[in-house]
């Protein structure tokens, strides 16, 4: 098999070609409609194979093994004319999809044709994207998480270009939230802010690995997975994920969650597990924040994320988040967020991240860890710090799950330690501030002498006046 990356460094030249793809957000919405009809049209051959009288939604014209595998097959005028024609072409079959005998896997294909685009216009340069997908072979590939590095590998290329970024957790943190969270066959999981599936996969994986063991469990656990996203791209890219992990029938909603009533969630909705990364800094929707309680009203999605959350959460349900800084302090309706958290929910775990964790944003992020139902006592705080010799995360060196070895360790049998340390909340600064420093850290300036500090201070503002002399002599008298 050629390698991911050769692939997709291919596929960005060659769309790069098409007079029709302006930019990559239209790069990576092409891929992912072509994607989800492969990797779909893959998984129906496997299950025509194992199941009795199965039969693929999709028609037979319009599926990926009868129309794209062929190399020399459809291209140029006839291929685009197959995609884009507005009668019986591609996009408009399947948006206007309909399966008496399947109609929720019939709705979820209407649902990604209606929201995607086909961007190329020569079909030339489309026959050569596609025959560069086909050298993925999903089925058969001994990497049951291929799909993931294939999307990593492209956001590689995409980073630098644009926000492609907020879609994506690395792969450690997800599984590292997961395992300790640990969700069990029955549990009912949700990601309000699913992105790609990325924590909905690895729950997936984790679940099947510990508790599943028959037919009767298979049925249970794809029941009990649910995710929430209103970004097209990340809808279409994380149904895809989710079918290619073995869900036939994903609960995958197209939604905006914060416009979700937060006074009609009761025991129905609620659910055992959360793990997300809820966007931060996003703008949202107008009028959303009155969904709320007044008290906690704000226009900072990731603040609104935690009350939904906390709501969402069953009694005893475990609950695993994202969050950079900037909500774990401040006042005012943060400060009332975060009461209601210590207040609702045991906050059990706070793990620290390194500034560049989430490369390329350098923004300081915390992982959340916490169970509803009883107030919080105490929170332990561990420090995840970077490999030895390791000055940040980059994309080239990004961040691996086996760096979280202690972590683990730590994590049943907990004691203070260089990187650990336990904080009563009667002892947390005013307003619930949870921005809590490594106590068992000297800060540098404390190093310093004060005689150090005052000629640090005097060296300092010396250059700062000499800066100041030389703009002066640069401006005209």
């Amino acid at each position: 098999m050629p390698s991911i990356s050769s692939i997709v460094k291919n596929v960005r030249n060659i769309m790069r070609q098409d007079r029709g793809v302006s930019g990559d957000a239209q790069r990576l919405e092409q891929l992912g409609w072509m994607l989800f009809l492969k990797i779909l049209d893959e998984k129906d051959q496997e299950l025509e194979l194992i199941r009795d009288g199965y039969k693929s939604v999709i028609p037979k014209k319009f599926q990926w093994r009868n129309w794209a595998v062929d190399p020399e097959g459809l291209t140029g005028e006839e291929l685009t004319l197959f995609i884009d024609h507005p009668v019986d072409g591609l996009f408009a079959a399947l948006k206007n999809l309909t399966a008496a005998y399947a109609p929720r896997r019939a709705a979820l294909v209407r649902e990604v044709f209606d929201g995607s685009n086909n961007y190329m216009k020569s079909g030339y340069e489309m026959r050569k994207v596609i025959n560069q997908l086909n050298g993925f072979d999903f089925n058969n590939s001994d990497d049951r998480h291929i799909f993931g590095t294939v999307y990593e590998s492209i956001l590689v290329e995409l980073r630098d270009a644009g926000n492609k970024g907020e879609y994506y957790t690395p792969r450690a943190i997800t599984q590292l939230m997961t395992q300790m969270t640990d969700p069990t066959l029955g549990n009912k999981v949700l990601d309000p802010a699913a992105g790609t599936g990325g924590f909905l996969s690895a729950a997936i994986d984790h679940i099947r690995a510990n508790g599943v063991r028959t037919l009767d469990d298979e049925a249970v656990l794809q029941k009990s997975i649910s995710g929430w996203e209103l970004k097209p791209v990340a809808y279409v890219l994380g149904l895809t994920n989710l079918i290619l992990h073995g869900l036939d029938v994903p609960d995958w909603d197209y939604r905006d969650s914060l416009k979700t009533e937060y006074n009609t969630i009761g025991p129905r909705q609620q659910v055992d597990v959360i793990l997300a990364n809820p966007p931060f800094g996003a703008g949202i929707a107008d009028g959303v924040e009155t969904n709320f309680p007044a008290s906690f009203r704000c226009r900072e999605s990731a603040d609104l994320f935690v009350i939904l959350m906390i709501q969402l959460l069953k009694p005893g349900g475990r609950c695993a988040i994202v969050l950079p800084d900037g909500c774990i302090t401040g006042d005012g309706y943060k400060e009332r967020i975060r009461e209601k958290l210590l207040t609702d929910c045991n906050l059990h775990t706070i793990v620290r991240l390194p500034q560049s964790t989430f490369f390329p944003a350098t923004v300081s992020t915390n992982l959340l860890f916490f169970q509803k139902g009883t107030p919080t006592k105490d929170i332990w705080y561990w420090e995840h710090r970077l490999p030895a010799g390791q000055k940040s995360y980059s994309k080239t060196k990004a961040i691996q799950f086996n760096e979280f070895a202690p972590l683990i360790e730590w994590w049943d049998n907990r004691q203070e330690s260089e990187t650990a340390w336990k904080v009563n909340v009667k002892d947390l600064k005013r307003g619930f501030d949870l921005d809590v420093k490594n106590p068992h850290h000297e800060e540098e300036e404390d190093s310093l002498t004060a005689a150090q500090l005052i000629d640090a201070l005097e060296t300092s503002m010396q250059k700062s006046e000499q800066l100041l002399l030389k703009l002066k002599s640069e401006i005209p008298s």
